[in-house]
């Protein structure tokens, strides 16, 4: 009888989970109250990520954490910083690197200038990162021949910077262009507009000159670009309203560069996937509406041709084929 071919070891792994956005509160429910969220419970599925990872046979060689590690709700109840320590407790007990992303719900909790150099800030040693120094980017490369960029998508927007700011006052005057509403975390009625709401955010053209740079590179090297950021930009991984605001110029320096084979965001909290000219775009279910009893995480696998996503609980299982 044959036997089976042995599958080849992965030339490395890693772990990736989104929107754990932990608070000790109650549940509760979203803002249009149509989905749960379980404010608590969180904990408890982060900590179940990070104990697979733990004791998994093929360890991973580092964690994505795509954003919103603690909620908005910890602010008002002068929670913020609690509840911070609590969950980098449990990330400590990993035993590799974890890259942090930062969301909507990190800008609710801390202004701009208190995450740069904090737990949060995972750029320290970083291969490359654009000049101006408080923009939240950087890259790195895990393996030869694979490189990873953690992109900053609310460089533009109205959260976690003075309101008297310059800054703030390009952001306001963008948003308005295509919101009235009063409240500003309103979609507007224009489906292809109701992505400018406050709690989503931008790429600044220096943030873009920058990463098509980086992407030139990767392209003459012919290395393999992941790209890693809060919010999603392609609008076949999620609704419109959970888009970035220039969406459409990141997708078209993706477009226009052959290195680029993923972008993995969370926000959205349903999990969506788009196939996109070679590039795969990943939105990750989110911990946060995900019920206790299940699990919302995944552990990719990277192959010279492929990266296999493992997904656990609600994530779903998905093969990235490099073209």
């Amino acid at each position: 009888m044959d036997l089976c071919p042995q599958q080849p070891a992965p030339l490395f792994t890693f772990g990736v989970i989104a929107d754990i956005q932990y608070a000790d509160i109650d549940d509760g429910f979203n803002f249009s109250r149509t989905r749960k969220r379980y404010y608590r419970s969180s904990l408890k599925l982060l900590q179940n990520a990070l104990e697979s990872w733990s004791d998994s046979a093929v360890k991973p060689d580092f964690i994505l954490q795509l954003g919103d590690v603690i909620d908005g709700f910890n602010k008002p109840n002068g929670a913020s910083q609690r509840a911070l320590d609590t969950v980098m407790r449990e990330f400590a007990s990993c035993p590799v690197k974890v890259h942090h992303v930062w969301g909507n719900h990190e800008f609710y909790n801390f202004s701009r200038s208190q995450l740069m150099g904090s737990p949060l800030d995972s750029s320290l040693n970083a291969d490359w990162r654009p000049k101006q120094s408080d923009i939240y980017a950087y890259k790195f490369s895990p393996f030869p021949g694979f490189v990873f960029v953690v992109l900053d998508a609310y460089d533009v927007s109205l959260l976690g910077i003075p309101e008297s700011s310059e800054r703030y006052n390009k952001a306001m005057n963008l948003i308005k262009l295509h919101n009235n509403n009063e409240d500003l975390n309103c979609p507007p009625e224009l489906q292809s507009h109701s992505r400018f709401t406050m709690f989503n955010g931008g790429f600044s053209q220096e943030q873009l000159d920058w990463l098509d740079l980086v992407l030139s590179v990767a392209d003459e090297k012919q290395e393999k670009v992941t790209l890693v950021s809060h919010i999603p930009v392609h609008p076949g991984t999620t609704d419109y309203v959970c888009l970035a605001w220039n969406q459409e110029e990141l997708l078209a320096i993706i477009r226009s560069h052959s290195c680029v084979v993923c972008y993995m965001a969370g926000h959205a909290h349903d999990g969506g996937y788009y196939l996109d000219t070679g590039a795969h775009h990943l939105t990750l279910d989110g911990v946060i509406e995900t019920r206790p009893d299940s699990d919302a995480y995944a552990t990719v696998s990277v192959y010279p041709d492929r990266m296999e996503l493992t997904g656990s609980g609600r994530v779903m299982d998905r093969v990235f084929l490099f073209s």
